[in-house]
């Protein structure tokens, strides 16, 4: 009986295919999870793309925060004097009148000689501060009007091109490329 036990039934141990169908299972059951795995695979890698996009996002975000704060420090140390700038132009401007003012008979006079020469000394050491610290004059006399950094103040009747620059009343200022203050000037016009 012990050897019936062992034996499959006779259909069983005839029958070649008969075991067929647990190897069919077996197959199956072992293709599912290669097939899972496979998925499972796939979205990995879609996973690890897409992660890897975002870092890339996030790195030029981080680099383009940088480049910006950076531009803003160097706007800041460039622009950081426009306010005293604009204050001192008035002082140059005055020092500027002054010299002017004073007839050549008084300037070769040795009495005020050297009042003249600290007086014009004064006056190119500021012109050389402004040079220093990127302040530069406006080009006006003889140019065109640019309304971006002339101010027409009254048109002139002259012989020169209409809309060009033939009196200055105020020198105009510019910090790097930024105006500090518009050239305030006349402007010929056709005589009548």
């Amino acid at each position: 009986m012990n050897e019936d036990k062992n034996k499959p039934a006779g259909d069983e141990q005839d029958n070649p295919f008969a075991n067929a169908e647990i190897e069919t299972d077996e197959i199956l059951t072992e293709e599912e999870p290669q097939d899972s795995e496979a998925e499972l695979l796939a979205q990995l890698h879609e996973q690890v793309a897409a992660l890897k996009q975002e870092v890339l996002y996030a790195q030029a975000d981080t680099q383009n925060v940088r480049r910006r704060l950076e531009k803003e420090v160097q706007d800041a140390r460039t622009y950081a004097a426009t306010s005293f700038a604009r204050d001192i132009l008035s002082v140059s401007d005055n020092l500027t009148r002054a010299l002017d003012a004073i007839p050549v008979e008084l300037r070769e006079d040795e009495k005020f000689k050297g009042l003249v020469t600290g007086l014009d000394a004064t006056g190119r050491e500021l012109t050389n501060i402004f040079g220093k610290h990127g302040i530069v004059r406006v080009a006006a006399m003889g140019m065109p009007l640019d309304p971006n950094v002339h101010q027409a103040m009254v048109e002139i009747p002259s012989e020169e091109p209409e809309g060009t620059i033939v009196a200055e009343m105020q020198a105009g200022y510019q910090i790097k490329d930024r105006l500090l203050r518009p050239a305030m000037v006349g402007v010929a016009k056709k005589p009548e």
